[in-house]
Protein backbone atom coordinates (compact mmCIF):
# COMPACT_ATOMS: atom_id res chain seq x y z
CA UNK A 1 0.00 0.00 0.00
CA UNK A 2 2.75 2.46 1.01
CA UNK A 3 6.35 2.48 -0.16
CA UNK A 4 8.92 4.99 1.05
CA UNK A 5 12.10 4.57 -0.98
CA UNK A 6 15.44 6.14 -0.07
CA UNK A 7 13.84 9.31 1.28
CA UNK A 8 16.04 12.11 2.59
CA UNK A 9 14.38 15.10 4.25
CA UNK A 10 15.86 18.15 5.94
CA UNK A 11 14.17 19.97 8.80
CA UNK A 12 15.20 23.56 9.57
CA UNK A 13 18.24 23.13 7.37
CA UNK A 14 19.48 19.92 8.97
CA UNK A 15 19.08 16.44 7.49
CA UNK A 16 16.55 14.70 9.74
CA UNK A 17 16.19 11.41 7.83
CA UNK A 18 18.68 10.03 5.32
CA UNK A 19 17.92 7.38 2.68
CA UNK A 20 15.07 5.89 4.71
CA UNK A 21 13.02 3.11 3.13
CA UNK A 22 9.94 1.49 4.66
CA UNK A 23 6.95 -0.44 3.36
CA UNK A 24 3.45 -0.85 4.73
CA UNK A 25 1.12 -3.55 3.41
CA UNK A 26 -2.66 -3.32 3.42
CA UNK A 27 -4.14 -4.37 6.75
CA UNK A 28 -0.92 -4.09 8.76
CA UNK A 29 -0.01 -2.15 11.85
CA UNK A 30 3.56 -0.99 11.31
CA UNK A 31 5.48 0.62 14.16
CA UNK A 32 8.37 3.03 13.66
CA UNK A 33 10.20 3.29 16.96
CA UNK A 34 13.27 5.06 18.22
CA UNK A 35 14.57 7.63 20.64
CA UNK A 36 13.64 11.30 20.57
CA UNK A 37 15.32 12.98 17.59
CA UNK A 38 15.62 9.78 15.57
CA UNK A 39 13.60 11.27 12.69
CA UNK A 40 10.29 9.51 13.29
CA UNK A 41 8.10 12.60 13.03
CA UNK A 42 9.95 13.84 9.94
CA UNK A 43 9.26 10.51 8.26
CA UNK A 44 5.50 10.89 8.76
CA UNK A 45 5.59 14.52 7.67
CA UNK A 46 7.42 13.48 4.50
CA UNK A 47 4.65 10.99 3.71
CA UNK A 48 1.81 13.35 4.61
CA UNK A 49 3.12 16.27 2.56
CA UNK A 50 3.95 18.46 5.56
CA UNK A 51 7.64 18.27 4.59
CA UNK A 52 9.03 17.86 1.09
CA UNK A 53 11.78 15.25 0.67
CA UNK A 54 15.07 16.33 -0.86
CA UNK A 55 15.49 12.91 -2.46
CA UNK A 56 13.71 9.60 -2.82
CA UNK A 57 10.08 8.75 -3.48
CA UNK A 58 6.83 8.04 -1.64
CA UNK A 59 4.31 5.80 -3.40
CA UNK A 60 0.75 5.12 -2.24
CA UNK A 61 -1.40 2.55 -4.02
CA UNK A 62 1.05 2.53 -6.92
CA UNK A 63 1.12 6.30 -7.50
CA UNK A 64 3.79 8.74 -6.36
CA UNK A 65 2.59 11.28 -3.82
CA UNK A 66 5.81 13.02 -2.80
CA UNK A 67 5.52 16.66 -3.79
CA UNK A 68 1.72 16.70 -3.63
CA UNK A 69 -0.09 19.15 -1.36
CA UNK A 70 -1.17 17.83 2.02
CA UNK A 71 -4.90 18.15 1.34
CA UNK A 72 -4.55 16.14 -1.87
CA UNK A 73 -2.72 13.37 -0.03
CA UNK A 74 -5.52 13.36 2.56
CA UNK A 75 -8.11 13.09 -0.23
CA UNK A 76 -6.25 10.07 -1.62
CA UNK A 77 -6.79 8.20 1.63
CA UNK A 78 -3.99 9.03 4.08
CA UNK A 79 -4.94 10.59 7.42
CA UNK A 80 -2.18 12.08 9.56
CA UNK A 81 -2.53 12.78 13.29
CA UNK A 82 0.42 15.03 14.21
CA UNK A 83 2.29 14.98 17.49
CA UNK A 84 0.71 18.23 18.71
CA UNK A 85 -2.84 17.12 17.65
CA UNK A 86 -3.69 20.53 16.11
CA UNK A 87 -7.24 20.64 17.34
CA UNK A 88 -9.35 23.78 17.17
CA UNK A 89 -9.33 24.46 20.93
CA UNK A 90 -12.31 26.83 21.13
CA UNK A 91 -14.55 24.71 18.93
CA UNK A 92 -16.69 21.92 20.33
CA UNK A 93 -15.87 18.24 20.08
CA UNK A 94 -18.66 17.87 17.53
CA UNK A 95 -17.40 20.75 15.38
CA UNK A 96 -13.84 19.38 15.42
CA UNK A 97 -15.14 16.01 14.25
CA UNK A 98 -17.27 17.51 11.49
CA UNK A 99 -14.28 19.47 10.19
CA UNK A 100 -12.66 16.11 9.58
CA UNK A 101 -15.46 15.25 7.15
CA UNK A 102 -15.24 18.56 5.28
CA UNK A 103 -14.40 16.77 2.02
CA UNK A 104 -17.81 15.07 2.23
CA UNK A 105 -19.78 18.20 3.16
CA UNK A 106 -22.18 17.81 0.22
CA UNK A 107 -22.98 14.16 0.90
CA UNK A 108 -25.91 12.86 2.94
CA UNK A 109 -23.73 10.32 4.77
CA UNK A 110 -21.14 12.90 5.83
CA UNK A 111 -21.42 11.83 9.48
CA UNK A 112 -21.32 8.07 8.81
CA UNK A 113 -17.85 7.56 10.39
CA UNK A 114 -19.14 8.93 13.71
CA UNK A 115 -20.46 5.48 14.60
CA UNK A 116 -16.94 4.04 14.47
CA UNK A 117 -15.49 7.03 16.34
CA UNK A 118 -18.00 6.72 19.18
CA UNK A 119 -17.55 2.94 19.36
CA UNK A 120 -13.81 3.49 19.78
CA UNK A 121 -14.06 6.46 22.10
CA UNK A 122 -17.40 6.59 23.98
CA UNK A 123 -16.12 9.58 26.00
CA UNK A 124 -16.38 11.76 22.90
CA UNK A 125 -20.09 11.06 22.50
CA UNK A 126 -20.57 12.28 26.08
CA UNK A 127 -18.65 15.52 25.46
CA UNK A 128 -19.97 16.64 22.07
CA UNK A 129 -20.74 20.19 23.15
CA UNK A 130 -17.58 20.72 25.22
CA UNK A 131 -14.80 22.85 23.77
CA UNK A 132 -11.76 20.82 22.80
CA UNK A 133 -9.54 22.87 25.11
CA UNK A 134 -11.49 21.61 28.15
CA UNK A 135 -10.69 17.94 27.47
CA UNK A 136 -7.92 16.02 29.18
CA UNK A 137 -4.78 15.18 27.20
CA UNK A 138 -6.00 11.66 26.56
CA UNK A 139 -9.42 12.84 25.45
CA UNK A 140 -7.82 15.38 23.11
CA UNK A 141 -5.81 12.57 21.54
CA UNK A 142 -8.99 10.56 21.09
CA UNK A 143 -10.56 13.58 19.41
CA UNK A 144 -7.57 14.03 17.10
CA UNK A 145 -7.76 10.39 16.05
CA UNK A 146 -11.54 10.62 15.67
CA UNK A 147 -11.25 13.68 13.45
CA UNK A 148 -8.74 11.82 11.26
CA UNK A 149 -11.14 8.87 10.97
CA UNK A 150 -13.82 11.25 9.70
CA UNK A 151 -11.74 11.64 6.51
CA UNK A 152 -12.43 7.93 5.81
CA UNK A 153 -8.77 6.99 5.45
CA UNK A 154 -7.34 3.75 4.18
CA UNK A 155 -4.04 4.52 5.91
CA UNK A 156 -3.99 6.17 9.34
CA UNK A 157 -0.67 7.65 10.51
CA UNK A 158 -0.22 8.44 14.20
CA UNK A 159 2.66 10.50 15.57
CA UNK A 160 3.41 9.75 19.24
CA UNK A 161 -0.23 9.13 20.27
CA UNK A 162 0.80 8.30 23.85
CA UNK A 163 2.62 11.57 24.50
CA UNK A 164 1.41 13.48 27.55
CA UNK A 165 -1.31 10.96 28.42
CA UNK A 166 -1.91 9.18 31.73
CA UNK A 167 -1.03 5.45 31.61
CA UNK A 168 -4.64 4.19 31.79
CA UNK A 169 -5.63 6.19 28.71
CA UNK A 170 -2.46 5.12 26.89
CA UNK A 171 -3.74 1.53 27.10
CA UNK A 172 -7.08 2.66 25.65
CA UNK A 173 -5.37 4.44 22.75
CA UNK A 174 -3.32 1.37 21.82
CA UNK A 175 -6.38 -0.87 22.13
CA UNK A 176 -8.23 1.51 19.79
CA UNK A 177 -5.43 1.25 17.24
CA UNK A 178 -5.97 -2.52 17.07
CA UNK A 179 -9.71 -1.98 16.66
CA UNK A 180 -9.08 0.51 13.85
CA UNK A 181 -7.06 -2.12 12.00
CA UNK A 182 -9.82 -4.67 12.65
CA UNK A 183 -12.26 -2.20 11.06
CA UNK A 184 -10.32 -2.51 7.80
CA UNK A 185 -7.78 0.27 7.96
CA UNK A 186 -3.99 0.16 7.80
CA UNK A 187 -1.98 1.91 10.52
CA UNK A 188 1.50 3.43 10.58
CA UNK A 189 2.44 4.57 14.07
CA UNK A 190 5.59 6.22 15.43
CA UNK A 191 6.29 5.94 19.14
CA UNK A 192 8.89 6.35 21.86
CA UNK A 193 6.95 3.81 23.96
CA UNK A 194 8.54 0.99 22.04
CA UNK A 195 7.30 -1.94 24.12
CA UNK A 196 3.63 -0.99 23.79
CA UNK A 197 4.04 -0.21 20.10
CA UNK A 198 5.72 -3.54 19.37
CA UNK A 199 2.97 -5.38 21.26
CA UNK A 200 0.29 -4.28 18.79
CA UNK A 201 2.35 -4.10 15.58
CA UNK A 202 2.81 -6.71 12.87
CA UNK A 203 6.14 -5.33 11.73
CA UNK A 204 8.48 -2.62 12.95
CA UNK A 205 11.33 -0.35 11.98
CA UNK A 206 13.78 1.19 14.41
CA UNK A 207 15.21 4.58 13.47
CA UNK A 208 18.44 5.92 14.89
CA UNK A 209 19.83 9.34 13.96
CA UNK A 210 17.73 9.50 10.82
CA UNK A 211 18.47 6.04 9.44
CA UNK A 212 16.81 2.63 9.62
CA UNK A 213 18.79 0.64 12.17
CA UNK A 214 16.64 -2.50 12.17
CA UNK A 215 13.48 -3.87 10.59
CA UNK A 216 11.44 -7.05 10.77
CA UNK A 217 8.55 -8.72 12.51
CA UNK A 218 7.60 -6.84 15.67
CA UNK A 219 7.82 -9.97 17.81
CA UNK A 220 11.35 -10.66 16.58
CA UNK A 221 12.51 -7.11 17.19
CA UNK A 222 11.03 -7.09 20.69
CA UNK A 223 12.88 -10.33 21.45
CA UNK A 224 16.21 -9.08 20.11
CA UNK A 225 18.70 -8.87 23.03
CA UNK A 226 20.25 -5.63 21.75
CA UNK A 227 16.84 -3.97 21.44
CA UNK A 228 15.78 -5.17 24.88
CA UNK A 229 18.90 -3.72 26.43
CA UNK A 230 19.17 -0.45 24.51
CA UNK A 231 15.52 0.51 24.15
CA UNK A 232 13.36 -1.52 26.50
CA UNK A 233 15.54 -1.43 29.60
CA UNK A 234 15.41 -5.21 29.99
Amino acid sequence: MLSVHEVTTAYQGLVAISSVSIEVAKGEIVCVAGANGAGKSTLLKSIAGAERPRAGSVTFDGARIDGLAQHIITARGIAYVPENRRLFPRLSVHDNLRLGSYMYRGETDRDAPLKLVFNLFPRLSERLEQRAETLSGGEQQMLAIGRALMTRPRLLMLDEPSQGIMPKLVDEIFAAVKQIRDAGMTVLIVEQRMAECLDIADRAYILQTGRVLMQGRAVDIKGNPDVRKAYLGL
